[in-house]
């Protein structure tokens, strides 16, 4: 019951072909070909502008998550402290009540 057992490895069903001779091929260099005598100027403007009104929704979006984020740290923050204090309090009460026995 408690010893492995391996599977077999299943036989092929059906027609089975021969394998292929792959037979090498030579390889020609590529000719070489001279570069371009003119390149196309850079674009004057950049590609990507923001519009002032996306500027502004992107740093609204941004300072809203911050926001959030901080948010949900501070809570995780002061419920660990709030659980470390109650520990602390029944701690000092059990203390208490072992000494007056």
């Amino acid at each position: 019951m408690f010893r492995p057992r391996i599977p077999t490895m299943p036989q092929p069903t059906g027609l089975v072909a021969p394998p292929v001779v792959v037979e090498p091929t030579s390889i020609a260099p590529a000719q070489q070909t001279s570069p371009l005598a003119s390149v196309a100027p850079p674009p004057s403007r950049p590609a990507f502008q923001l519009a002032p009104g996306t500027a502004l929704a992107l740093v609204g979006g941004g300072t809203a998550v911050v926001l959030v984020v901080g948010a949900v740290l501070i809570s995780m923050l002061l419920a660990v402290a709030v659980t470390a204090t109650s520990v602390a309090v029944c701690a000092v009460v059990i203390r208490s009540v072992l000494r007056s026995r």
